[in-house]
């Protein structure tokens, strides 16, 4: 089983009239299972390795975003037992591909030829929107500018949503979040 065969199993889920999400699940466990402590320190050297071009200030938060609250979640998904299993958002699932498909396109990087990165950002990206209800970035984020995702009033704001909307690659368009007013 390669990571990539997570879309052909996605693909597979969304031919259905309706998808719960017990049935996501059972997808978002079988692939992180195959995850082994290995991918995740590789995983997470990658992400220092990328931080590196980041302004000091910025770095650190970076890495907590991307390495606490991201990476990390892995375990979350393995462990997760209590849902409710409602329908997922079919309309929202489908249009999730071009952007989950291109992820495994376009995230080698020389040195990490073949990590699990793209597995890792498809399982987490999928598993905070359809099943957590949560933005993909969490609460607290900071972004550039001392800007954060915040929930108010049981919405999410992220401040940086509309400024990746031409970016086609950005979990931004299926991320449940809205655009923080006034930003």
């Amino acid at each position: 089983m390669e990571s990539e065969d997570i879309l052909i199993e996605l693909k597979e889920l969304s031919s259905q009239n309706n998808i719960k999400r017990s049935e996501l699940m059972d997808i978002l466990k079988k692939y992180a299972r195959t995850i082994t402590v290995y991918d995740l320190m590789r995983t997470s050297e990658r992400m220092r390795k990328e931080g590196e071009y980041l302004h000091e200030d910025y770095c650190d938060k970076f890495l907590e975003i991307y390495i606490k609250n991201f990476i990390l979640r892995i375990t979350e998904v393995i462990a997760l037992k209590d849902y409710d299993d409602l329908d997922i958002d079919k309309e929202s699932f489908d249009e999730t591909f071009p952007i989950l498909e291109r992820m495994f396109e376009k995230e080698e990087i020389p040195g990490f030829e073949g990590d699990k990165f793209p597995l890792f950002y498809v399982i987490i990206s999928l598993y905070v929107t359809y099943i957590t209800e949560k933005p993909v970035h969490h609460v607290g984020s900071e972004f550039p500018g001392n800007l954060k995702v915040e929930e108010i009033n049981g919405e999410y704001f992220c401040p940086v949503k509309e400024k990746q909307k031409d970016n086609i690659n950005a979990t931004c368009h299926f991320c449940l979040a809205k655009q923080t007013p006034n930003i």
